[in-house]
């Protein structure tokens, strides 16, 4: 078993000033930290939490309401994409989500010494991607820097990121705001964009004897993976206006390919800084940052829930009471809790990888990507809108790029356009929602569908018939998926069950195992046939005459 964790004795020494109270022990070659928590810190920590949270009206009120009108919200977001790469950023190992602890390890994602990295030229050309479709300034030349600083599920002490010479900046998105909430065209500025990897994951348990104690398991699987880190510039000024954008970012690097997007794995994870200031100040006020936020709901409702509570506290004259901290959102609660003092700049104490060349690229490379670059998430919107389309219609078809195909491949076929984009977004969508489904797992095709639409619209079936035939051809990959399961559900898939069986018809049918034996070998199907009336049909036919051949040939 390859050992999962290994530290050098000043990793030990600068856990152990970080963590006073933490002891290293080691089982089945696995690196544990356990740790023993303050009883006095956490009572603190909790009733100032509690306090703050009391302050908090549970609905607005117009008090509160006219509070918040005298203040500005200042937010930027740090977005880490999780690149869809075959293997990690520096070596060969492969990154599969859900894999055994510290499965998918190496010498260089574990940072044991002497160990080198390799630059995966992938995670360049997925840069220059996103770097491009967020209208970015490429660096030519760019490089690798180690940022500083000591956790546990960071092996090496550091982490190889960029840090003055990104690989692209000043950039920008645009989005389109849901129609629900007032709608409108809105444009956010992109800081940079920089490569980097990620840390291993701790993996928390309790010791079950009732104590303060906890053990961590560091994990290594995810350390070495390739990210994007996309920083915002603070353009934005409300929980929905950050929800939205971080919606956009995930589109657009699912339009890209180069990440499959889904918050749930940890593919894309945004860090949200927050500060207010008064209405008629250019000065900004203290950021905090919020992490642990896994829907875009989530998102809106913690940066809503941070902009009343530093109102509040600026209001009171208490803003000296906004530190500059990591918070994280408490989903149950429905509010931010104090997670640690943030670390400044000076803290990371980056300085030039050593191990890693600078990264040059040539003109002819980027143009060459820029070529791939489909058409993205904004450019679809605005070509929606001159086929005619209302923005809630735009919305909806171009936040998925294989609803986009499939209503695309529709008109291409003649299906009329607004026809096309209701019975997507009526019967497709509904059922889809119901089954968990994506449109490219449905049976019906954009074919079929522009057949439908063009028999209803030339009167030769009605709009009710075409419901009943969507409906159907719509279900039968469901009856599909039913009819196997049910097979599965009630075959008879128990080896020992299946052998027992076998050997009983062989002896209740001495002269025609003879006559098989003679060269007969026929009479297979006869004793298969025997076996699945002595089952009722249910003995899973593949194992059955696995079986079969291995006792009729036995001795033979």
């Amino acid at each position: 078993m390859v050992m999962a964790f290994i530290c050098s004795r000043e990793f030990f020494s600068r856990s152990l000033l970080l963590y006073p109270s933490a002891f290293f022990t080691r089982r089945n070659g696995v690196l544990f930290c356990t740790m023993q928590s303050s009883g006095m810190q956490t009572v603190t920590k909790g009733e100032t939490s509690k306090t703050r949270m009391d302050m908090l009206p549970r609905k607005k009120t117009k008090a509160h309401e006219g509070m918040l009108k005298d203040y500005e919200a200042v937010i930027g977001i740090e977005t880490h994409v999780q690149l869809s790469t075959h293997t990690k950023a520096f070596c060969s190992c492969p990154y599969i989500y859900g894999s055994q602890p510290n499965s998918t390890i190496c010498p260089v994602c574990m940072g044991l010494p002497g160990a080198l990295p390799v630059l995966n030229s992938k995670v360049i050309e997925f840069a220059v991607k996103l770097g491009l479709a967020l209208n970015c300034e490429l660096s030519l030349n760019s490089k690798f820097d180690r940022k500083q600083y000591f956790y546990p599920d960071l092996p090496k002490g550091y982490q190889i990121s960029q840090f003055d010479i990104p690989i692209a900046r000043n950039g920008f998105v645009d989005l389109d705001l849901p129609v629900e909430f007032g709608g409108g065209h809105r444009r956010f500025g992109i800081t940079r964009v920089h490569m980097e990897e990620d840390a291993g994951k701790l993996l928390h348990s309790e010791n079950g004897t009732g104590s303060q104690e906890r053990t961590f398991l560091v994990d290594l699987n995810r350390a070495g993976v390739p990210l994007l880190e996309i920083v915002s510039e603070p353009d934005l000024r409300s929980g929905l206006e950050a929800a939205e954008y971080a919606a956009e970012i995930q589109r657009l690097v699912r339009y890209l390919g180069v990440s499959n997007g889904n918050m749930q794995e940890g593919s894309l994870r945004c860090d949200v800084n927050v500060s207010v200031r008064p209405i008629d100040q250019s000065e900004f006020g203290t950021k905090v940052e919020i992490k642990n936020m896994n829907s875009f709901s989530a998102m809106h409702r913690a940066i809503d829930f941070e902009i009343s509570r530093q109102v509040i506290l600026h209001s009171e004259g208490q803003f000296d009471e906004i530190v500059q901290e990591t918070r994280l959102w408490d989903e149950g609660a429905q509010r931010t809790i104090t997670m640690r003092t943030k670390e400044g700049l000076a803290d990371y104490r980056y300085f030039p990888e050593p191990d890693i060349p600078e990264v040059s690229l040539t003109r002819e490379y980027v143009d060459k990507i820029s070529a791939l670059i489909p058409e993205l998430p904004e450019m679809k919107r605005r070509r929606f809108e001159k086929m005619g389309l209302s923005m809630q219609d735009v919305l909806f078809l171009a936040n998925d790029v294989n609803v986009c195909n499939f209503f695309d491949a529709a008109v291409e076929k003649g299906a009329e356009i607004k026809m096309a984009a209701n019975w997507i977004m009526g019967d497709i969508a509904a059922y889809l929602k119901n089954e968990r489904l994506s449109i490219n797992e449905i049976k019906l095709t954009p074919d079929e569908l522009a057949e439908l639409i063009s028999s209803i619209k030339n009167s030769i079936i009605s709009g009710k018939i075409g419901k009943e035939v969507t409906i159907r051809l719509l279900h039968v990959i469901l009856i599909i998926n039913e009819a196997a399961l049910s097979i599965s559900r009630t075959q008879i898939t128990d080896p020992v069950e299946i052998e027992k069986m076998v050997e009983k018809v062989i002896a209740e049918n001495p002269k025609q195992l003879e006559q098989y034996r003679g060269g007969k070998t026929k009479l297979q199907g006869f004793f298969a046939g025997q076996v699945m009336k002595a089952s009722k049909g249910k003995a899973n036919p593949v194992l059955l005459n696995k079986i079969l051949l291995e006792k009729l040939n036995a001795n033979s």
